[in-house]
């Protein structure tokens, strides 16, 4: 047994304040209000630095030291941001985290301007910014900015749709996720009682063993969403309207085009990966087939696709955890090790459940200048092993662009984002099977292949139902909730295939799905796994490519992620790239076919 060593398991928030009261945040506020008025101050009347390459080089060097040190609030926004997730309940943080971002809004109103004044360069003086030396740290910012200004309007304009787009919007969304989380419904329990539960607690039980539980639960979830499928539907139409509205004044001709520029990616690269996988759908219908084999049922009702199969009784505490992820970083390369080493003994994760501490898990990061944070629920299952990988793949994405970076290139585009975490997740994977025997080992492999089929091919229906959803309200103006019910029920049997039954009240489910309300973002998800895999094949292959996964983590925004994986030998816009990284499913799902039938609980079938 590995020696028990006690590590910090709060957050150590002293690195941005004291405590909620620290009179330093009043006194940063102070600061930031002061450096960006300076900022404005100097360069809102000015025009010089948009024609002068020199000029322009002084102006972006001190925008990007504000946005190392200050962002709009950031350091303060960041603070009440972490408090809030672990007192989900305190009112006081609530207001004080409202109290900031508003300041920050009218904050990025008024610096707007910079940024606005410089994508409306001409096309024919862009040429002279892109090939300046003195430039260079900053080249792909102003590309992004000069690809953007296309569908930008006038100041005055974006300023309007800035400020319209909380009540136009962001208030709308709100509401729905505010009715369905305040929610509650009647249950039966673990032990055979009925019980009330929120909406959040019912949806966990969704996934429980106990088929009388996890039924329950279901016919408990559709009650609530029935309840309020006509308030979505006002909703939805809301937002659809509100995006049309605003993507005909910028004259977009697709309405995920703006998703794509944000997240830095060819509409192309996108569309190639959406063909590649739901090509494959053949995939994720196999392996609800085999699931519903291994759990004796003849379909699986909507709701129990995700209940887990087999049991893996061995447990992890945090230590023993936190050992056994710094041996696979150790594995991989020294320095995500060492990263790894400072998030757990500098009191940069918060590990267990409390009262108030909201759910789930993630990595967060700020600014250029404040520290990387994670917050955990670790329970002492296998799976928190796998998300402290995960968060911490995250936590060490972003420490390696903080040592090559400018604030400006700090971050990476949301096309792959996941590529980081989930290489780290599934090298760890790959050591908690090791230790396994054959009943966990499966176990393990379907935990994994029920990952990968939500992530990839869920993901990409959702992106499907999503974008369908937004054509046909373009067409019709108004979609009933009929209309949306029958084309979710449409995407997600041509991923799920015949052994999931679209089960009377599912067709509602989208009602709670708040990705979709972001806007296509649910591409990079898959995007982000495949390109990890074909990192992983290649670190297999050779050990040594570890150093280009490295050159990749760190390069942050500095240039798009086409380019920076075109140097790793990579074509994103290639279809074959994405079936590579599906084979590896694919190979996934026969070996654990395989293992099924040689434990004698599933039929063999061909490779």
């Amino acid at each position: 047994m590995q020696s028990q060593q006690s590590f910090p398991t709060k957050w150590n928030l002293s690195d941005l304040f004291k405590s909620d009261d620290d009179p330093s945040i009043y006194e940063e506020r102070t600061l930031v209000e002061k450096a960006f008025n300076n900022f404005i101050t100097k360069w809102e009347k000015r025009n010089d630095f948009l024609v002068d390459p020199k000029i322009m080089s002084e102006a972006l060097t001190e925008y990007d030291k504000l946005q190392k040190f200050y962002g709009s609030f950031g350091k303060e926004s960041y603070y009440f941001s972490l408090r809030s997730s672990i007192e989900e309940d305190n009112p006081k943080i609530k207001a004080k985290l409202n109290t900031v971002s508003s300041l920050s809004k009218k904050l990025e109103n008024q610096m707007q301007f910079f940024t606005y004044r410089i994508s409306k360069i001409p096309n024919t003086q862009q040429g002279k910014f892109l090939s300046a030396p003195e430039l260079k740290p900053y080249i792909h910012f102003l590309e992004l900015l000069f690809i953007e200004s296309t569908y930008l309007l006038s100041e005055e304009v974006e300023k309007v749709l800035n400020l319209k787009s909380k009540t136009s919007y962001t208030n709308w969304v709100t509401m729905t996720s505010t009715f369905l989380s305040k929610e509650t419904g009647s249950v039966v329990d673990e032990t055979g009682k009925k019980t009330n539960k929120n909406s959040e607690e019912i949806l966990s039980l969704i996934n429980s063993r106990n088929k009388a539980v996890r039924d329950s639960a279901a016919v408990a979830f559709n009650k609530i969403l029935n309840k309020y499928v006509e308030v979505g539907e006002a909703e939805i139409n809301s937002i659809l309207e509100n995006k049309k509205i605003d993507d005909d004044l910028r004259k977009i001709e697709r309405p995920d085009k703006l998703r794509h520029i944000s997240d830095d990616i060819d509409s192309s690269v996108v569309d190639n990966l959406i063909k590649a996988v739901s090509e494959k759908y053949h995939i994720s219908a196999e392996y609800y087939k085999l699931k519903a084999q291994l759990l004796g049922l003849p379909r699986l009702a909507y709701h129990e696709r995700n209940i887990e199969y087999g049991e893996v009784e061995k447990t992890y505490t945090y230590e023993e955890s936190v050992h056994l992820v710094k041996k696979v970083f150790e594995n991989l390369d020294s320095q995500f090790a060492e990263i790894f080493s400072s998030f757990v003994k500098d009191g940069r994760i918060d590990v267990y459940p409390q009262k108030g501490k909201r759910g789930g898990a993630y990595c967060a990061h700020h600014l250029l200048t404040d520290p990387t944070y994670i917050m955990l629920n670790h329970t002492d299952q296998l799976n928190d092993v796998l998300t402290l990988a995960h968060e911490s793949g995250h936590g060490i994405n972003n420490e390696l662009i903080r040592i090559t970076q400018n604030a400006l290139n700090f971050g990476t585009p949301t096309s792959t984002a996941e590529v980081a975490s989930t290489f780290m997740e599934d090298f760890v994977l790959q050591e908690l099977l090791t230790q396994a025997n054959d009943e966990e080992r499966l176990s393990l492999m379907m935990t994994k292949l029920n990952s990968d089929i939500s992530t990839i091919f869920r993901q990409i229906a959702a992106y499907q139902f999503e974008f369908e959803l937004h054509m046909e309200f373009r067409k019709k103006s108004y979609l009933s909730k009929d209309d949306i019910g029958s084309l979710f029920h449409k995407h997600m049997l041509s991923y799920m295939g015949d052994a999931v039954d679209q089960s009377p009240g599912s067709e509602n489910w989208w009602l709670y799905w708040t990705h979709i309300r972001y806007f296509f973002y649910n591409y990079s998800y898959a995007s982000g796994l495949l390109i990890s895999k074909s990192l992983q094949s290649s670190v297999k292959e050779n050990k040594t490519y570890i150093l280009k996964v490295k050159e990749f983590l760190a390069a942050g925004k500095s240039e798009s992620p086409k380019n920076i994986f075109k140097k790793l030998g990579i074509d994103l816009e290639s279809k074959d790239f994405w079936l590579k990284g599906l084979k590896e499913v694919e190979v996934l799902l026969y070996e654990t076919t395989q293992l099924a039938t040689k434990l004698g609980k599933t039929q063999p079938i061909k490779p």
